[in-house]
């Protein structure tokens, strides 16, 4: 294992199991949000996200990605890692999760990537606000990535136990899908 994407909605633990697993396999750790979001929340496009995802793959023979991204990037990722982690926990854990994180946010004024920071209205207006786009992401994974994981090799974390029991080296019995 020394090329890894974390996938999964948000507030699954992503970032944190990223971290933490690049540290373990001493390898470096990318947020694909670091790559997409510019400066007041600006994207990039699609040939942009590529290029910058590209040369952080390139740039080492191992690497841990957390994110998604599929619709800009298709499968780049997907085929070039030797392992996916698909965070699959339950809806409610997440969610509550998203509200301790996203409260803190707001209380501690924590930059996110290029200057931007969580306020209320891109946690909850809109389409692409963070709490509808979560359940969307969960919903949208629950139904696609089970078709993935014969082309991949992908290992499902369903809880936070088992998201425990990977990084401490014993994949929990049930989970490795390929």
């Amino acid at each position: 294992m020394r090329r890894v994407l974390v996938t999964g909605a948000s507030g699954n633990g992503k970032s944190t199991l990223g971290r933490a697993l690049a540290g373990r396999l001493g390898v470096p750790y990318t947020e694909l949000d670091a790559l997409h979001w510019g400066p007041s929340w600006t994207a990039a496009n699609d040939e942009e996200l590529r290029s910058r995802v590209e040369t952080v793959m390139a740039a080492s023979d191992g690497w841990v990605i957390d994110g998604g991204y599929r619709g800009a990037l298709g499968d780049l990722v997907w085929e070039r890692a030797d392992t996916v982690l698909w965070l699959d926990q339950p809806l409610h854990l997440i969610m509550g999760r998203l509200w301790r994180r996203h409260l803190r946010r707001l209380h501690t004024g924590e930059e996110l990537w290029n200057g931007n920071r969580e306020t209320w209205r891109n946690a909850l207006l809109g389409w692409n606000a963070l709490f509808p786009w979560t359940v969307r992401a969960h919903l949208r994974h629950r139904r696609e990535y089970p078709g993935l994981m014969e082309r991949f090799h992908v290992v499902r974390l369903r809880t936070p136990r088992e998201v425990q029991a990977f990084l401490d080296g014993a994949a929990p019995s049930g989970t490795d899908l390929h």
